[in-house]
């Protein structure tokens, strides 16, 4: 039996990821309407693609971070949303977030250090800092910077694969290694190779998607429980799974899933139906993610909790899947969320999650916008994890 769904209030730091340009007064996230939720109308597909394209836009151009007032944990969500572009403003001008990281700048928690086995970013308190162990890396091997990419440290030049370096030597058993396996996955060559790791013993990347996966209880309901009560109800761990899945798929046509990744591909499809089945008429997803249908009214706890489970969908689902009327509902609510709080400070991550769901949605959907820069999702990750998209 699944313990009880704990719930989680994100508290945003300084200040949220706003808005500028707008003299509106704030508005309250708590919604005044207890009326039964309507189901929400889907536009025809040019429909939905302008409506995406229009809450893209007004995310990247009209909400604002400085590095005066945010930390790298906003900041890095940023890049999450919108790749290695994106730009925020240090003294009222705008630069490049990760340009400005690898060219040694400061940051406020953006903490490397080396060390023998390579480059460690720190994890720090708050909403400072990386939150979870290897999180920055994820964030860089989601979208398109290389291994080859310098890196200034301390006055000292390193490369990218030095990250990756200290990213296997940090492997040790219980270790939550959700963001851990998304970046091996994309960078391991070949994928199927072992390590020592910094508790003497061999690791893989199937061993690790394997203790991801709960498949060490040899119990589904047991692993279940395990992901659901993981980091924002699971999701990341989902996420990681879905795009180990996808890369080792892409690497290994064909394969027959065995061990860890039978494993991983079982609890995206029960998380799949889970998602669906608790999907409120709203097209919003559970607030209590994977434990029951529940919902709010707070916008917030709708923007993390329909974010993140929209995200983890557009990395497990195919295209045609995708387009189902239960994702696109999802898809509409999200937009319209956003637009309704265009004036108000949003708490970073779950703005920036939904929003990195919203740009694997339109480019997975619809293709890439006009000159952006294309996910990693867009091809190593173009398949789909789930047992009916195979």
């Amino acid at each position: 039996m699944m313990r009880p769904f704990l719930l989680f209030a994100a508290v945003a730091f300084v200040l949220g990821c706003g808005s500028h340009g707008t003299d509106e007064p704030l508005a309250e996230l708590q919604t005044a309407s207890n009326e039964t939720p309507r189901s929400v109308e889907v536009p025809k597909e040019e429909g939905l693609r302008e409506l995406i394209d229009r809450t893209l836009d007004f995310t990247q151009h009209g909400r604002e971070m400085s590095l005066e007032d945010h930390a790298a944990w906003q900041l890095l969500h940023g890049v999450l949303a919108f790749g290695e572009n994106f730009e925020i403003l240090s003294a009222g001008q705008k630069v490049n977030a990760v340009d400005w990281v690898f060219d040694g700048k400061p940051m406020k928690g953006w903490t490397i250090n080396a060390t023998p086995q390579g480059l460690r970013a720190e994890i720090e308190a708050g909403k400072y800092g990386q939150g979870h162990d290897d999180q920055w890396m994820a964030i860089l091997s989601q979208w398109n910077v290389p291994a080859t990419r310098p890196i200034i440290v301390a006055g000292k030049e390193y490369s990218v694969q030095d990250l990756i370096d200290r990213t296997k030597y940090d492997c040790f058993e219980g270790k939550e290694s959700s963001w851990t396996i998304i970046v091996l996955s994309k960078h391991l060559d070949p994928m199927d190779q072992t390590w020592v790791g910094t508790d003497k013993q061999e690791w893989s990347l199937e061993r690790l998607v394997a203790m991801e996966a709960g498949a060490q209880y040899g119990d589904e309901e047991m692993a279940q429980d395990e992901i659901a009560n993981s980091a924002c109800g699971g999701m990341h761990r989902l996420i990681g799974l879905s795009i180990a899945l996808n890369n080792y798929k892409a690497a290994h046509p064909g394969v027959e899933l065995k061990g860890g990744w039978l494993a991983a591909q079982q609890r995206i499809d029960w998380a799949v139906a889970a998602a669906r089945e608790l999907q409120l008429p709203t097209g919003a997803f559970s607030i209590a993610f994977l434990f029951r249908s529940a919902n709010s009214n707070n916008l917030d706890e709708h923007l993390a909790a329909t974010g993140h489970t929209l995200e983890f969908l557009t990395f497990a689902l195919s295209k045609k899947q995708l387009e189902e009327p239960w994702v696109q509902k999802a898809v509409v609510y999200m937009c319209n969320l956003l637009d309704r709080t265009k004036h108000l400070d949003l708490e970073c991550g779950g703005l920036y999650h939904a929003v990195h769901g919203l740009v694997l949605y339109r480019e997975k959907v619809f293709g890439p916008r006009e000159g952006e820069p294309r996910p990693q999702g867009a091809g190593k990750l173009a398949g789909a994890t789930t047992a009916a998209a195979n």
